[in-house]
């Protein structure tokens, strides 16, 4: 059972109603998901979470493939059944096939050895406290990931954990 309240545009708090219609405008449901509607109980998250979702969007330089594969394998490494679910249906609509996206869910190789790389070092930062090895950093490089990609995927770290830990401290109800 849910922990917090589940709103709507119009009984949500009066501070949160304006995000919340804009990510409702922008979802193919006309409404927002669970995991938005509770958000949207403490305006303060539901901010952090939609500027950290803007922040990515507006200067974000990783293809929208490779973010949804760093998503992926941080919400598996997160634990969060919903947040794997909408991470692997957006990653689907950015080209991952069924079997890389199981690959992924299983933290295996996909067939595209860069991404791989990349989503290692999510992985383990999400699994370990942000601490990567060395190891793995190092083979993202010779992977082909230079230090301004890198950082920007703790940016999609950030706001996956972000979101997988409110869906999980909140028990939040699939809508996916």
């Amino acid at each position: 059972m849910s922990r917090i309240p589940t709103h709507t545009v119009e009984d949500a708090p009066e501070s949160s109603r304006p995000l919340l219609q804009e990510i409702a405008q922008a979802s193919p449901t006309g409404r927002p998901l669970n995991l938005h509607a509770q958000m949207a109980h403490s305006p303060a998250v539901l901010a952090a979470y939609s500027s950290l979702r803007a922040v990515i969007a507006q200067h974000g330089a990783l293809d929208p493939k490779v973010s949804w594969a760093l998503n992926l394998a941080t919400a598996v490494a997160v634990g969060n059944d919903y947040m794997i679910g909408i991470a692997s249906r957006f990653a689907r609509m950015n080209g991952w096939t069924d079997a890389q996206i199981a690959a992924l869910r299983k933290g295996t190789a996909t067939g595209d050895t860069k991404i791989d790389a990349l989503t290692r070092v999510v992985g383990e930062a999400a699994a370990h406290a942000g601490n990567v090895s060395d190891v793995t950093w190092q083979a993202a490089q010779q992977g082909g990931w230079g230090d301004a990609e890198l950082a920007e995927a703790f940016a999609h770290l950030g706001l996956t954990m972000f979101t997988g830990y409110f869906l999980n401290y909140a028990q939040t109800a699939s809508d996916v």
